[in-house]
């Protein structure tokens, strides 16, 4: 990642979108500050209330995970222990983090929280035995166990069916107003977004692209990447019979394309977009790099 900026607020979701191996997962874990030791900082911050993360020590950093600032991973099955039961796993975030008494009826008020229909049977299932909606809560439960301030969600609504992701993206809307916490929604599926986010960013390549209002962006996008994610994805108002698609690949760190990083694949492409490397600039309310809109 390089030169990416942005905030969430109390109570706003913010949803950042883009493809596979865009850097999204890693904006999250970097957050965090879960990744890995080799990666390399060169300049910037990450803050959280005035804090800067990169700067706290080790105790500091642990109550900051899970009480000011928690994650939900993405695939459930991979996320949690398979030979652990469910309300063991909820119950040592509870126990590593000091909440409450540890007593097991907290463990079922979190899984009624997250609104599992049957808690006291989830208890004692191993992950294996629930469905992969049922996954998810528990590791929302898990997420949700210190009260934290802001929630990112990894992908939460992968690989599962429409109505199920309809059920945990209502779920995160309840559980945001009931709390006011702040929600960063990561996903590379532009359908579900509007039906969640406040404000939208693009990522591709490691850079933000194009950031505004959610239904600003939706509607009217500005960046041809934005434009390109868009004709790719299903719509019930306008029939389709073939799906576009976007060319190539997202380059892989290391080897990034001078100028514009999605010049080589973009259908807009003029002289100057392998020349400079654009800057975000104000386009109409909204945030953007491409010199070609500019």
């Amino acid at each position: 990642m390089d030169d990416v900026s942005f905030f969430v607020s109390s109570g706003e979701t913010v949803a950042l979108v883009g493809e596979s191996g865009c850097g999204k997962s890693l904006t999250a874990l970097a957050a965090m500050r879960l990744n890995d030791r080799s990666s390399i900082r060169e300049s910037g911050t990450i803050e959280f209330e005035g804090k800067d993360i990169t700067q706290l020590a080790a105790k500091e950093l642990h109550a900051y995970r899970g009480f000011d600032v928690a994650i939900i991973f993405q695939e459930p099955m991979t996320a949690l222990n398979p030979v652990i039961r469910c309300g063991a796993q909820i119950k040592e975030v509870l126990d590593q983090h000091d909440i409450g008494s540890g007593e097991k009826s907290e463990v079922i008020d979190l899984l009624k929280r997250v609104k599992m229909p049957n808690p006291a049977e989830t208890y004692k299932s191993y992950p294996h035995e629930l469905s992969g909606g049922m996954r998810q809560r528990i590791l929302i439960a898990m997420a949700l166990a210190g009260s934290p301030k802001l929630l990112i969600a990894d992908e939460p609504t992968t690989a599962l069916d429409v109505t199920v992701q309809g059920q945990i993206i209502e779920l995160l809307s309840d559980l945001q107003h009931e709390s006011g916490m702040g929600i960063l929604f990561i996903t590379h599926d532009l359908t579900i977004v509007e039906s969640i986010a406040d404000r939208l960013l693009i990522m591709y390549a490691g850079q933000i692209l194009e950031e505004g209002r959610a239904g600003d962006v939706l509607n009217n996008p500005k960046h041809p990447y934005t434009q390109a994610l868009l004709s790719c994805a299903p719509s019930i108002a306008e029939k389709k019979d073939k799906l576009s698609t976007i060319p190539g690949s997202v380059p892989q760190p290391g080897a990034y394309p001078i100028g514009c990083r999605f010049h080589p694949r973009c259908d807009l492409v003029e002289s100057v977009c392998s020349q400079d490397e654009p800057i975000l600039q104000n386009i109409e309310g909204r945030v953007v790099r491409c010199p070609v809109v500019v």
